[in-house]
């Protein structure tokens, strides 16, 4: 007897799930938008009907935005430093700019690819209805 559970997974993969996601379109159709607004996902996708409401993507993208920016800039930051000596406000005002920047750009893309993968994988309710 073979177990349905993985072949129910394997009919989700997870890499075009969570690139959708992190492109902002639904994870299952990939033409409807995921989130309402900056960080709101939708109930439904508007144009397939998935039901996007079982999503969990509380803290998880804020953690991986926090990641990403801080292996992103504190290296740079120390080679800026060490290759210009830019004066302290100059460097504060850019990396301040750009850190804000790289933040507001990620956190609702990799809040799409997290809620892609919790499709994908059938979590928190997803597969309920399969």
């Amino acid at each position: 007897m073979r177990d349905t559970t993985l072949t129910a997974e394997a009919d989700r993969p997870v890499k075009p799930a969570m690139w959708r996601g992190f492109q902002g379109k639904c994870p299952n159709c990939g033409s409807g938008p995921i989130l309402r607004s900056y960080l709101t996902v939708r109930d439904h996708c508007p144009v397939c009907q998935e039901d996007l409401s079982h999503h969990r993507a509380d803290d998880g993208p804020a953690y991986l935005t926090i990641l990403i920016v801080g292996h992103l800039m504190a290296p740079l930051l120390m080679i800026v430093f060490e290759t210009w000596r830019p004066e302290p406000l100059v460097l504060f005002t850019i990396f301040a700019i750009g850190t804000i920047a790289l933040s507001l750009y990620l956190l609702p893309r990799l809040k799409g690819a997290i809620v892609g993968l919790q499709w994908a994988k059938r979590m928190h309710g997803f597969g309920a209805q399969d």
